[in-house]
């Protein structure tokens, strides 16, 4: 159909391609990798860093598909849904159909923004699913009377407290946020049975937070097939598909950040980023990676 511009999202002009005598099908490409956070540290997924390449790749003219390659263990559950919307949004908007293709995990919040294609490819030992919420915390109540600390908070507002890790815990508290998690639960719940339900099959239930491999996820409707990008991509649409991978744009005189690097104000500090990093690993240490 069209041939890229190298220095451009944008293909050639047709008639620049038939002088050229080079006819490809164009694809945009982006890759959605990392733990979904609202925290603008490099290398973490929400709707301010992705929303432009998303912007980007649904612009690509004459491209009758935009290919997005999902590799999360999930983290915000509303960053997770603002992703997805946005994905239904531009793909309703630009009339191009959504095809999804999962590498090492595609769970909890990853599968979130997965079920935003119109079809989700999986490699078989892709991790798939782990539709649910969890919430972890530490209690440092012991530790704190051990060295003999003594805890003061002063609070206007009977709950403003609530699950404070120097505290002990309240039944109550712990009672409020179980019935958040649920509220968030069923939001989960409810956008998988909108985009997925007339496909989900089996009579397992899908929706406790379990996770499964690809090969058996297929079996019960969680995605749509198995295999890997380039291989669907011509098989779809020719030896000639050009894959447009969409970056993220970097300006003529930025550098790569540097470790521990700032990225704004009281954050991007050695600690920050190093926290950072630990939650990072614990996220993607669940499902064994």
């Amino acid at each position: 159909m069209s041939h890229i511009d190298a220095m451009t999202d944008k293909p050639k002009a047709p008639w620049l391609a038939r002088l050229t005598g080079r006819s490809e099908t164009v694809i945009p490409l982006v890759r959605l990798q990392g733990v979904i956070d609202s925290d603008i540290r490099a290398g973490r997924l929400n709707i301010a860093s992705v929303g432009p390449l998303l912007r980007r790749a649904f612009g690509v003219k004459n491209a009758p598909a935009v290919a997005i390659v999902v590799n999360s263990p999930g983290g915000s559950a509303v960053q997770s849904r603002l992703i997805a919307k946005y994905i239904r949004d531009l793909a309703a908007e630009k009339d191009k159909q959504v095809l999804v293709f999962t590498e090492d995990v595609a769970a909890s919040g990853g599968y979130f923004i997965a079920t935003a294609g119109d079809e989700i490819i999986a490699d078989p030992s892709s991790i798939v699913g782990s539709i649910g919420v969890i919430m972890a915390m530490f209690g440092f109540v012991d530790a704190i009377a051990k060295l003999g600390i003594e805890r003061r908070l002063y609070t206007a507002g009977k709950n403003k407290s609530t699950l404070d890790a120097f505290l002990p815990e309240k039944e109550e508290d712990v009672a409020r946020i179980k019935q958040m998690e649920n509220d968030i639960h069923e939001v989960f719940i409810d956008w998988v049975k909108e985009r997925r339900g007339h496909k989900l099959k089996g009579d397992v239930d899908l929706f406790t937070g379990e996770f499964w491999t690809a090969r058996r996820a297929i079996e019960y409707g969680l995605i749509d097939a198995i295999g890997d990008m380039h291989s669907t991509l011509r098989a779809r649409f020719g030896e000639k598909v050009k894959v447009l991978p969409i970056k993220p744009k970097r300006g003529l005189f930025s550098l790569p950040r540097l470790p521990f690097a700032r990225v704004e104000a009281g954050a991007g500090s050695i600690g920050h980023d190093l926290v950072a990093a630990i939650e990072d690993r614990l996220h993607w240490n669940r499902f064994g990676l």
